[in-house]
């Protein structure tokens, strides 16, 4: 073909390479080209760095897009951000929307969303804007806490110092690591002790099981003892003590009168008193009892 010059394959090179460039930008500043999006109005007092292409989220997934910042130079206290969000998003009336930013300076727009009980926002609605208390706001908010809080945190510090630098503190130390030390003798000597009684745990074993054959053995010859006839012959010999008892108690039988009869008792101790006298006198006058004779002679 005639009409198809070089300058024409050239013209048309560039206007396909001005497209791709068009839709590759918009791609990168995340507006989806291809796609339809709703479009809602956000109104601030101060955007803090939002800008075109920042990424809007709700409970923490991407649903849209920042497409465009209106600036009204009449009203600078009125900033509205155009964003385009997902058809598939509904919107309560009392959502907010707050713009965050991370430690990196990345700005998004975050949506709190309300409760659908209240009812949803049509598409082209405004809803309210706001900036997020960072992280620096609340510190910022610290600030004056912290100055109260000075002079507490300089006399502690005082009082630190002068406890460091009092010489007890270090004699204390010292007698820790004494304590520390003798802990550990203590802790080794008690490893010893259950150790020797470990060993010896089975010996004592073996003697408890000889006591308790022992006793097994002594608690069966109980049970084959007859309990009652032994204590039938206890009885017995009870009776014949009682029977003995009420014979020594009365006046029958020798040995009861002479436990009970007083007459007989003085005539024993009379009886008893000359015999004694009677022997005392054969020691002082044998002759009077027995009479000798080497000769056969009488003595007169």
């Amino acid at each position: 073909m005639k009409f198809i010059t070089k300058e024409v394959r050239i013209a048309f090179v560039a206007i396909v390479g001005i497209v791709v460039l068009f839709f590759g930008m918009q791609f990168l500043k995340g507006l989806n080209i291809f796609s339809s999006a709703d479009k809602y109005y956000v109104k601030f007092g101060d955007v803090s760095g939002l800008s075109a292409s920042c990424p809007v989220y709700a409970n923490g997934y991407k649903v849209g897009v920042v497409e465009q910042i209106q600036y009204d130079y009449s009203h600078p206290d009125l900033i509205v951000a155009v964003v385009g969000l997902d058809p598939q998003l509904r919107i309560p009336h009392d959502t907010k929307a707050e713009i965050a930013s991370d430690l990196l300076g990345n700005v998004k727009l975050e949506l709190r969303l309300g409760k659908l009980s209240e009812g949803v926002l049509a598409v082209g609605d405004t809803i309210v804007g706001g900036v997020e208390q960072g992280v620096m706001a609340k510190a910022a908010d610290m600030v004056p806490q912290i100055q109260l809080m000075l002079p507490k945190l300089d006399s502690i510090l005082a009082s630190v110092n002068a406890l460091l630098q009092d010489p007890t503190l270090s004699h204390s130390l010292h007698n820790i690591e004494d304590i520390t030390a003798s802990l550990t003798a203590t802790t080794a000597q008690l490893h010893q002790l259950s150790a020797g009684l470990n060993r010896s745990v089975p010996g004592l074993m073996t003697k408890a099981d000889g006591v308790l054959d022992n006793t097994q053995t002594l608690t069966r010859n109980l049970s084959e003892l007859d309990i009652a006839a032994t204590l039938a012959g206890v009885n017995a010999t009870l009776d014949n003590v009682q029977q003995m008892t009420a014979k020594l108690n009365s006046n029958d039988g020798t040995l009861g009168l002479l436990m009970r009869d007083q007459e007989l008792y003085r005539n024993l101790n009379s009886t008893m008193a000359h015999a004694d006298s009677l022997m005392i006198d054969l020691k002082s006058h044998p002759k009077r009892y027995v009479h000798f004779s080497v000769f056969g002679k009488k003595d007169r």
